[in-house]
């Protein structure tokens, strides 16, 4: 027992060291929405080439080592923003048929492209121009996931009999969805559902199985 003062002592000794003080998770998310609602913003006033790390931090109350800690460059900070918007526009219902896939993604994509995404958009594509890992960044978190996902619905399209077998899934997907970004980028003219649904007809006819040939091949 002659030890007993010693470890209260110790103890002591431990309570009053400083403790390490970890943000809590509450407010690692809530600095987090602040930082994408800053982001968000800026893009509304500027491109994307003119806004700056240090612009966003002070925005959003945080320090710039803050950014940079989660977002090693402007880009991957605007592509994380992006995609978390995108997230409010529903994807395309798995297990419908490739048709209505195809119109639900289509749809989805014009109708985030007709609101203020539109601009953040066609800012990056600009942006990518000069800056590569711009372009990078936007195809490996947004685009590359997407596109996969397109051209597996096709892809089961053909294999159930609801599409020819000799279609080719890669350039239905770049016809139909570089079609949009053609009228993203040049406002050609305006991107609409019934755009989207014709489109997907165009598209559509030259890829349906003629079952009617089938029957009189098989008479």
């Amino acid at each position: 027992m002659r030890n007993v003062p010693y470890i209260i002592i110790y103890m002591n000794v431990i309570n009053d060291l400083p403790r390490r003080r970890g943000r809590p998770k509450t407010q690692s998310a809530q600095s987090h929405a602040v930082i994408m609602d800053a982001v968000y913003a800026v893009l509304q006033e500027k491109s994307a080439r003119d806004m700056t790390m240090e612009e966003v931090a002070k925005r959003a109350g945080v320090g710039k080592q803050t950014l940079y800690k989660w977002w090693p460059t402007k880009a991957a900070l605007v592509m994380s923003m992006f995609s978390e918007r995108m997230e409010l526009y529903p994807d395309a219902v798995e297990g419908s048929n490739a048709e209505t896939n195809l119109r639900q993604r289509l749809r989805r994509l014009i109708k985030a492209f007709n609101g203020p995404l539109g601009k953040i958009i066609a800012d990056l594509v600009a942006e990518g121009q000069s800056e590569h890992a711009v372009l990078k960044e936007f195809y490996e978190q947004h685009v590359r996931s997407r596109r996969a996902a397109t051209i597996a619905a096709l892809e089961r399209g053909k294999a159930s009999g609801e599409l020819r077998p000799d279609a080719n899934a890669e350039i239905v997907v770049d016809a139909l969805f570089g079609a949009i970004y053609y009228r993203l980028l040049f406002r050609s003219a305006p991107l609409t559902d019934q755009y989207a649904d014709e489109l997907v007809d165009q598209a559509v006819r030259g890829l349906r199985i003629d079952r009617n040939a089938h029957r009189n091949r098989a008479t």
